[in-house]
């Protein structure tokens, strides 16, 4: 029912805005120029960092035969460290290591007095009594741990003073680094985690204006109810204000919807209801009441289910769908919503159809997803994207066209697009190439510049074919 045709565009939408936003987990460059200080302080960062990780019993130098806590061996508490496993898998901490002369030697005699004074430290003891730890927690037991118990421990000074390039400042400043490389990768984590959510949330709320609409005439026939029993109090009512027609009130497909049974059942768990948008109603209304499906539909003698769900389901296609006014509504209810009725409204007018072809009133609902496949699209088109997109950015850079395209200066949304594509053509061998790429030029054509559609079409092709040649595109 949430077609992959929407989850693209949240998948894009989504990955857009995280790398906006995200801060990177980067390792600190060696200063082209710097000060004393500026230089020491890179030399014991990296040292630092690589001592977190054998704190945690990873083998951090090149074909050694032992590590400072080869003693302790599976009894390691450390071992577990969310952190050190990032650092471990971090790109840029293995060239280093696989590099060596880090001088990580130099500080052999104090990682074992560190590991059992963070261990019997009150921070870590506070730590160890969490039920579940999240990331956040770990992340922030290690800048404790660096501050206050690994910076001043004497036997860390000691061992720091031994190398000839050695300042207070730049000792001090070493740490503040470790700190703020720590925190970045957090805050990108936490940023990713969010992505992820929102994507959820997104298709989730999807859902729901699935049952909004489907529950818009429902309100729209009370008010319309309402007007025609206020009608009959008036001071000197009319012959047709006493006399009223009620065939848009007496709407089977709107009674149908008003009792439905998995309507009402979603009703009760999710916030989908127009009771506060009387205004929002009374225009809808004044506009259906003035067009011409409506004054045909009234003067009909046609009476059946399905005369009934094809008058809403033209109403709902011409009228309310397209008005302003539905638009204005959308945009308060849910920032999700504007972008998706154009499709939810498709799936909304199919299931009108399909209550008018079955003739029965509670025919079943579409389900908010065709199946598992489905289901887990979005999830994993946006890990595949997020984890690869360096990658597939080099792709897309081979064939660009230098005098006529900077890498540099490309739309972030092309490359969001393009990106999201590959990750598409490289991962999901039941989707046809065709479809792939029709499928981004059409979300290029929306949502970027006049000229992204074909320029996406020209960089994809080629990016496809050279996966081809490579054989890494098998479809």
């Amino acid at each position: 029912m949430i077609n992959r045709i929407l989850i693209r565009i949240k998948v894009v939408q989504l990955l857009y805005s995280y790398l906006l936003t995200r801060s990177e987990f980067r390792i600190v460059t060696a200063p082209e120029k710097s000060t004393a200080d500026g230089k020491y302080a890179h030399t014991l960062y990296l040292r630092i960092l690589l001592m977190i990780l054998e704190l945690a019993g990873y083998k951090v130098i090149p074909g050694a035969k032992r590590t400072p806590l080869d003693s302790i061996g599976s009894a390691n508490m450390l071992a577990a460290s969310q952190v050190a496993k990032a650092l471990g898998a971090d790109l840029d901490i293995r060239e280093i290591m696989a590099r060596g002369n880090t001088g990580i030697e130099a500080l052999d005699d104090v990682v074992l007095r560190l590991y059992g004074k963070i261990t019997s430290s009150v921070a870590y003891t506070d730590f160890r009594k969490k039920r579940k730890v999240e990331l956040a927690d770990e992340v922030k037991l290690w800048t404790v741990l660096l501050t206050t118990v690994i910076q001043k421990e004497p036997l860390m000074q000691e061992a720091a003073r031994r190398d000839e390039g050695f300042t207070l400042a730049g000792y001090n400043q070493a740490f503040s680094m470790v700190v703020d490389t720590l925190t970045n990768y957090y805050d990108t984590n936490a940023t990713l985690r969010k992505a992820r959510t929102s994507l959820e949330l997104s298709l989730e709320k999807a859902y729901d204006l699935y049952h909004a609409l489907l529950t818009l005439p429902v309100h729209i026939t009370r008010l319309e109810a309402e007007r025609i029993e206020a009608a009959k109090e008036k001071y000197c009512p009319t012959h047709e204000d006493l006399n009223p027609n009620m065939r848009f009130v007496n709407n089977r497909f709107v009674d149908a919807i008003e009792h439905h049974p998995q309507i009402e059942e979603y009703g009760k768990k999710h916030d989908i209801a127009w009771d506060s948008d009387y205004f929002v109603l009374k225009q809808l209304l004044d506009t259906i009441r003035e067009s011409q499906i409506y004054k045909e539909y009234m003067e009909s003698d046609s009476e059946s289910l399905a005369a009934d769900c094809e008058f809403w389901r033209a109403l709902l296609k011409n009228v309310v769908f397209p008005s302003d006014a539905l638009a204005e509504a959308l945009e308060e209810k849910s920032i999700y919503w504007n972008d998706d009725l154009a499709v939810m409204g498709t799936f909304v007018l199919k299931s009108i159809r399909q209550m008018a072809t079955k003739g029965n009133r509670e025919a079943p609902l579409l389900p908010m997803f065709k199946d598992d496949e489905d289901a887990a699209f979005g999830a994993r088109l946006f890990d595949f994207a997020v984890n690869n997109r360096e990658e597939y950015r080099s792709f897309i850079e081979r064939f660009i066209n230098g005098t006529q395209w900077d890498p540099e200066r490309l739309a972030l949304m092309d490359i969001v697009i393009m990106v999201t594509a590959i990750a598409e053509l490289l991962n999901f061998p039941s989707i046809p190439v065709p479809v792939t790429m029709n499928e981004y030029v059409e979300i290029a054509n929306y949502y970027s510049s006049p000229r992204s559609g074909q320029f996406i079409n020209g960089v994809l092709y080629n990016v496809a074919n050279y996966l081809r040649e490579e054989g890494r595109l098998l479809k």
